[in-house]
């Protein structure tokens, strides 16, 4: 059954998953093949800051043909306390589908139960499925399959960490996650989760980190953080103790110096500005998906 929306990724089963990725990568090929929202509009509402996926939302959704609508909430009557369920109701009555970034996941999870149209999740502080699907389709790109590999992720156990868990097992993927305790992620299926970063990235066919301290981290908790993390810094040391051809992954934006080396970030091994690309193909193909 097509899903309805994306909250967290888990709505597609591996079939879809595998169908998105496929559909992505079709589309990067050919950027203006579909016109699958010729004529219609899609709400993209930001409550954060945003370079990546707002670039990719927009320039993705003029490709298909529809018109990006992006709605700040200090120009909505959100910033004035109308609820996210008249919001929905509203919306609904004139967009193709609603795109949110922004903090709870209970907000996105209550815009998609009053909503009539798709609900996508652009990040909240539990879920960035968006970014997963990119990362798949940059590893199908790098080793022309998904089934079997081996991704180790290594620092803040975040949002990141939780949809690369989830998805990536989906997908065939073995995903390992090394994070001290305190930021370690709680148990995913079929994810292996260590405070050893060498032992993560053992047999790994990528390495992916992400920030330290993220925008919504307290000043006050940088300092521990960066202490706590600095073990899981992705080096060329750390790189040379995975697989052979192994590469290098970061969802950005980058802080070269701390969660990854300047030398790793614009070294060879790395696919990461791929990513980045990876974003509006993989976003274009979901839009496909839910609106079709």
């Amino acid at each position: 059954m097509r899903p309805t929306d994306c909250l967290t990724g888990e709505e597609l089963d591996a079939e879809q998953l595998h169908e998105l990725i496929d559909r992505a990568a079709h589309l990067k090929a050919s950027p203006h093949a579909s016109a699958a929202l010729a004529g219609r509009t899609v709400a993209l509402i930001f409550q954060r800051h945003s370079t990546r996926t707002r670039v990719s939302f927009e320039v993705g959704i003029h490709e298909l043909g529809g018109h990006p609508m992006v709605l700040r909430t200090e120009d909505t009557q959100l910033a004035r306390g109308e609820s996210i369920r008249d919001t929905a109701h509203v919306l609904s009555r004139h967009v193709a589908a609603i795109g949110i970034r922004t903090g709870p996941d209970e907000l996105v999870a209550e815009l998609a139960e009053h909503a009539t149209v798709p609900v996508i999740n652009m990040l909240t502080e539990l879920h960035h499925p968006c970014q997963a699907f990119a990362d798949l389709l940059t590893l199908r790109e790098s080793f022309g399959h998904l089934e079997g590999l081996k991704l180790a992720y290594v620092g803040d156990g975040n949002n990141v960490a939780r949809s690369l868990a989830i998805i990536g097992a989906r997908a065939g993927l073995t995903v390992a996650v090394a994070a001290p305790d305190g930021y370690q992620l709680e148990p995913v299926a079929g994810a292996q989760l260590t405070d050893d970063p060498y032992e993560a990235v053992r047999d790994a066919n990528a390495v992916y980190t992400d920030v330290w301290v993220s925008m919504n981290d307290s000043p006050d908790s940088a300092a521990a953080r960066m202490q706590a993390l600095r073990p899981y810094q992705l080096s060329d040391e750390l790189l040379a103790a995975a697989a052979p051809g192994a590469i290098a992954l970061h969802c950005l934006p980058a802080h070269p110096g701390e969660e990854i080396t300047e030398s790793v970030l614009y070294g060879e091994r790395q696919r990461i500005w791929d990513q980045a690309e990876n974003r509006r193909h993989a976003q274009k193909a979901l839009l496909e998906l839910l609106c079709a």
